[in-house]
């Protein structure tokens, strides 16, 4: 299994890449990623039509948002909760003496603070309207909201195409992948790439043919 994730560290890391802005060190997504990875391989049968690489990804990109949903979206700091417990423990205090709720003004006399401090304590402990919330918790089929935001694409499918064709290209004999990658990458055009290989247009898009139907031939069906 060590051997799997060493052979597919590549691919782990490319699933990585998408968090990197997220503020969470690198290294730490690797190995939550990991784990994703180690999970497929436990689920994947060698029956599947489908390559072990392509049926990771789901799993990889699965445990690293989890563990973003988990960790929380927003950090508050060691002082901001300690002044939250102080607060929460005054309130309860209050409540059961008088029966009613402290107000701010007792609340900045007795934890001689300021009130915008109490205000960002009290503001911290508001759940964040988050993207990965659940809806309808009530049931067994809760969905994640950013499940039900509708994109023109479903970035596990981008990330699985992406390594599809990086798998096919990778096949190519090294004219074919100079060719590819100037054609559809670089945005030349088949005249361009003649006059850079010293071929004429028709041999260009003759080759050109023959690459992507090769391509065609050795994608396999997901």
């Amino acid at each position: 299994m060590t051997e799997l994730v060493q052979n597919n560290k590549g691919l782990i890391w490319s699933v990585v890449k998408r968090f990197c802005s997220r503020g969470y060190e690198t290294e730490d997504l690797y190995q939550i990623g990991c784990m994703g990875f180690v999970k497929a391989i436990k689920r994947f049968d060698t029956n599947f039509d489908v390559k072990l690489s392509t049926y990771a990804v789901p799993y990889i990109l699965g445990e690293i948002k989890k563990f973003i949903r988990d960790d929380g979206i927003i950090k508050v700091s060691r002082s901001v909760k300690e002044l939250n417990m102080k607060i929460s423990k005054l309130e309860e205090e209050h409540l059961r003496k008088t029966g009613e709720n402290i107000s701010l003004k007792e609340l900045e006399q007795k934890l001689h603070v300021s009130k915008e401090e109490i205000i960002v304590a009290l503001e911290a402990r508001k759940p964040v309207e988050s993207i990965y919330r659940e809806e309808g918790q009530n049931d067994d089929n809760g969905t994640e909201l950013i499940n039900k935001i509708q994109t023109s694409e479903n970035e596990e499918n981008i990330i699985v195409n992406r390594i599809a064709i990086s798998q096919l290209i990778e096949r190519l004999e090294p004219k074919e992948k100079q060719i590819i990658i100037l054609r559809f990458f670089k945005n030349k055009t088949q005249s361009q790439i003649g006059e850079i290989l010293g071929i004429s247009q028709v041999q260009v898009s003759r080759i050109e043919k023959n690459i992507l139907s090769k391509m065609r031939n050795n994608l396999e069906v997901v």
